[in-house]
């Protein structure tokens, strides 16, 4: 688009002005986003509300579209709880520009990539983004699972390369965890930390090992909640119910995997079982199944809890 290629223009520095920018008290003002999907319109909306000038890219205009509908619509619930004013909404709205055009995305400071968990995705997007960065941009993933070490190893500064994992949805959640590679430097991990900062999040600090931290844990934890339903243990019902109830959890289990979707949860299970080499992560055969039959959760409208109806309705 063309506003967005003007911005391009004005916003790449040479080398010298690069080296002079570049440093510990470099200030990131653009952020892009690669894939405008359930996380990426999450992380352009708390991005632009924040106050960063925002380019948001997809391949398709339809999701780039919908994405610019659903921060809108998460922006006026904002505003309906007097989190942020009617000016705010329409400041951040403002903010963000679209394109499906990853040359477009060259004038950032901060890329975010955010498209689906497979690794030759993310592998393919950053390529194609490397001629068009400027030498002081920082590349970071949004994997929840995925090395940092070995795709900032396909890139040209794997230096200024890390791991930016926001929670879904990422406007309701504090945490975000940052996940150093091998070869991180201190500037680009502090960098990253002081936009965690502006956005009134929290950091955690996470080795690069599969699945960081928080799917480390919680991953095994859906998993095993899909064998207890595999074995007979327990329907999908009072599965659920017994860990809301029983372990004061906010959601069940099942119905957080179907939040989060079951594709994405047995990606992650195959990378923790694979890094791992360790019986104990085998995903679930069970949860393999409905992700074969395309059940893959509330996407889909249908996963553990149909959802077709005015009422999600277990499926087992």
């Amino acid at each position: 688009m063309d506003q967005v290629q003007g911005l391009a223009d004005d916003h790449t520095p040479g080398l010298c002005c690069a080296a002079t920018m570049w440093g510990k008290n470099m200030e990131i003002k653009t952020v892009a986003v690669i894939g405008a999907g359930q996380m990426g319109n999450g992380i352009a909306h708390v991005m632009a509300v924040a106050g960063y000038d925002v380019l948001l890219s997809d391949i398709s205009e339809d999701a780039l579209g919908a994405a610019i509908a659903r921060i809108d619509k998460n922006l006026v619930r904002q505003v309906s709880r007097d989190t942020i004013s009617q000016e705010d909404k329409a400041a951040a709205l403002a903010r963000i520009r679209t394109s499906t055009s990853l040359a477009d995305m060259g004038a950032a400071d901060l890329v975010i990539e955010s498209a689906t968990e497979r690794e030759t995705v993310k592998q393919a997007i950053f390529e194609d983004l490397l001629p068009h960065v400027q030498p002081h941009t920082i590349l970071t993933s949004n994997t929840s699972s995925i090395s940092i070490t070995r795709l900032a190893s396909r890139t040209d500064r794997p230096e200024k390369f890390m791991g930016f994992h926001f929670m879904n949805p990422v406007p309701v959640m504090q945490l975000v965890e940052l996940i150093r590679g091998i070869a991180t430097d201190q500037e680009t991990f502090s960098a990253c930390k002081a936009v965690v900062d502006r956005l009134g999040k929290t950091s955690a600090s996470a080795e690069d090992f599969p699945a960081f931290i928080v799917n480390r844990i919680l991953m095994p934890m859906i998993n095993e909640a899909v064998y207890t339903l595999y074995e007979g243990v327990g329907n999908v019902e009072s599965i659920d119910s017994s860990m809301r109830l029983g372990a004061n959890h906010p959601m069940g289990p099942l119905e957080l995997a179907d939040f989060i979707g079951l594709d994405t949860c047995l990606a992650i299970m195959n990378v923790l079982h694979d890094g791992l080499a360790d019986t104990k992560y085998r995903p679930c055969p069970l949860l393999t199944k409905y992700v074969e039959a395309g059940w893959l959760g509330r996407k889909t409208q249908r996963g553990f809890y149909d959802y077709r109806g005015d009422t999600p309705v277990p499926t087992r």
